[in-house]
């Protein structure tokens, strides 16, 4: 007798919530029951799981009866409705927004990177950002080998970070110049097509973004150390899909390039692209649809004898989003996190 998982999509329409449908069917994951939750205007939609048309469903206190994982992507305010509600129910809640990351009962998990934390979940598991999910792959397996003292980060974020329409909005921007017309800006604040600005998320007082900062205090709580300096700068970019960083890192002692390429190429979730002779290091347009995180173009800071450079590309929707998310699901299952439904 196998054990399988009556599971519910909060947000399953939009970009991370088809994906992960995509995610569930692709790896196979044990599920005996599956609820598709969203807002009224999608209530009526079907989408395919496993060549099953299964409708989509208005989100209600009823809905998260008989389930036992529900996977949220439907933003900071809907998660803080309804996951207390799901884990009344006696449901985990695997949360994609930012409405509890930086709760100090709530675990943020990257599970290539800290998985224990999981176990101490009292119902809500926090997914990091994007941009931190993917800079802690490639950074932390240098940090267990020594301790970094400061990451100093520039990304370069595709627009799918800010869901499927802006996605959409890229396209018809883009066609529109290419027909000599005037790009119309409703999902980003500015046109993104052809160009590119610092990070829409709000500011704050220290002249930092809530995206900067969510890099700077996430990492730091994944990586169990307050004493990390980290410092960001986030740009969005007229990119589709997979987001970008360069990252520079500075250890206590120097660490050489050479160490740290054999390390990564050995790091979980992690992939070296590198091709010095043809100039060819990590690139959004590969990384797409890929579940690992491509990190290359390791080198020394000729700045900082301490210091190493390092460029990584990884998609956003993928390792960003919905694959983090499925995989601190299955990791539930593997540690005995979970109750289950015996099918």
């Amino acid at each position: 007798m196998s054990k399988s998982y009556r599971v519910a999509i909060l947000g399953a329409t939009g970009a991370v919530g088809t994906e992960l449908l995509e995610l569930l069917e692709s790896r196979n994951f044990p599920i005996a029951n599956l609820k598709l939750l969203a807002s009224e205007r999608s209530v009526g939609k079907t989408l395919k799981f496993k060549g099953e048309n299964i409708p989509v469903e208005p989100v209600t206190e009823q809905a998260f009866e008989n389930v036992d994982i529900v996977l949220a992507s439907a933003g900071g305010g809907t998660s803080k409705t309804w996951a207390g509600v799901a884990v009344a129910k006696g449901a985990v809640v695997i949360d994609n927004s930012s409405a509890f990351r930086m709760h100090p009962e709530v675990p943020l998990v990257v599970p290539e990177v800290n998985p224990q934390a999981a176990a101490s979940h009292k119902g809500i598991i926090a997914n990091p950002n994007c941009t931190t999910i993917l800079m802690t792959l490639a950074v932390w397996p240098l940090h267990k080998i020594k301790p970094v003292k400061r990451i100093v980060a520039a990304t370069y974020q595709s627009a799918s970070g800010a869901g499927a329409k802006a996605m959409e909005e890229v396209l018809t921007q883009t066609s529109d110049i290419l027909q000599g017309k005037q790009p119309v800006a409703e999902v980003l604040p500015y046109p993104l097509a052809f160009n590119l600005f610092p990070h829409n998320s709000p500011l704050t007082d220290l002249g930092y973004c809530e995206e900067e900062l969510k890099m700077v205090n996430e990492t730091r709580k994944i990586f169990g150390s307050q004493e990390i300096r980290i410092t960001a700068t986030c740009v969005r970019v007229p990119v589709l899909r997979a987001h970008s960083e360069a990252i520079n890192l500075e250890f206590e002692t120097p660490f050489n390039p050479d160490e740290a390429r054999a390390i990564l190429s050995q790091a979980p979730g992690v992939k070296l692209v590198e091709d010095w002779q043809a100039n060819h290091f990590p690139m959004p347009i590969e990384a797409s649809g890929r579940d690992e995180v491509l990190v290359g173009r390791i080198r020394q800071d000729i700045s900082h004898h301490c210091g190493l450079e390092l460029w990584l590309c990884g998609d956003q929707i993928r390792k960003g989003a919905g694959l983090n998310a499925v995989q601190i699901a299955e990791l539930l299952i593997e540690k005995n996190l979970l109750q289950s439904t015996t099918a």
